[in-house]
């Protein structure tokens, strides 16, 4: 009899300590997708990311379907509407994205030096002579994407402060839709500058450019590392999970892809000073349209 009530007391216990992490398994989709932004071609970003998407899988026990959106709104309207469950996002589209289909920054990506931000940047091909912004009225202009932070927020931002209108400073002005095409338009002498920054440009180094194919003219203070992001509405043990399946990737060929030393814990409020830039970037036109 005492044997029996032993084992009802242990299946008891059991009962009271198991159910609340087999339900919160439960509660998690079978597959989710990992949406990115298109900072480089598609089977680009799929190679640059395919050790981080087999360590997802390893750490969360589900399969992580990579998809790398055709532009950064793809990313964000994906989330919105429930299509992509963790993403990979700049500084401004994670903002837009917090808002708009409440994503929420669990990790920032840190540099080779592990420092959680990087810098904008403004080139020119080498031995063009174009070496200073004064060297550019007339020539042509590559932004990105109108949702990137250093390929457009930025040097908006800082054009505008030093009183440039980019629709008449330069002759043409155009979206390239990725910091890779930016790059490699300026290379080719297609289009005379335009704004990436140092963490993609680094990227590409040794495959699809060398240093010295360009002259970098402008370097923005230090913006704020893009977050790695999921969905509100995920499961809250699905959310720690991924959280921690960022933080704790370490595989060197992976990061080695990925030209960063991995991953910090992140949050919402590391990125108010882009959402300042945004608002900045608001009264400066409502101040232009307000002249005219």
């Amino acid at each position: 009899m005492k044997r029996i009530l032993s084992a009802l007391a242990a299946v008891l216990v059991v009962a009271n300590v198991l159910p609340a992490d087999a339900s919160a398994q439960q509660q998690w989709p079978e597959e989710i997708t990992f949406g990115v932004i298109p900072v480089a071609s598609s089977r680009n970003m799929s190679d640059s990311f395919g050790n981080l998407v087999q360590h997802l899988e390893k750490e969360l026990g589900i399969k992580v379907k990579l998809q790398v959106a055709g532009d950064y709104a793809g990313v964000i309207t994906g989330m919105q509407h429930g299509h992509i469950d963790i993403a990979y996002l700049g500084p401004k589209s994670y903002v837009e994205a917090a808002t708009r289909a409440g994503a929420e920054a669990v990790a920032v990506e840190k540099d080779v030096n592990g420092t959680p931000g990087y810098h904008g940047l403004i080139i020119t091909k080498a031995g063009s002579g174009l070496k200073r912004l004064e060297d550019l009225k007339g020539k042509t202009w590559a932004f990105t994407d109108p949702h990137s932070t250093s390929g457009t927020l930025v040097p908006t931002v800082y054009f505008n402060q030093i009183n440039i209108d980019p629709q008449t400073y330069f002759s043409r002005v155009i979206y390239s839709g990725s910091h890779e095409a930016s790059i490699l338009s300026v290379k080719a002498g297609k289009i005379a500058a335009a704004s990436t920054n140092d963490l993609d440009f680094d990227r590409g180094l040794g495959k699809q450019w060398k240093e010295d194919d360009f002259n970098v003219i402008w370097t923005s203070a230090l913006i704020p590392g893009s977050p790695m992001t999921v969905r509100s509405d995920l499961p809250s043990s699905l959310k720690m999970a991924v959280k921690g399946a960022f933080i704790s990737y370490d595989d060197k060929e992976g990061l080695g892809k990925l030209k960063i030393s991995g991953y910090a814990p992140g949050n919402d409020s590391m990125y108010d000073p882009i959402r300042t830039l945004i608002a900045t970037k608001k009264a400066l036109q409502d101040k232009k349209v307000a002249k005219n």
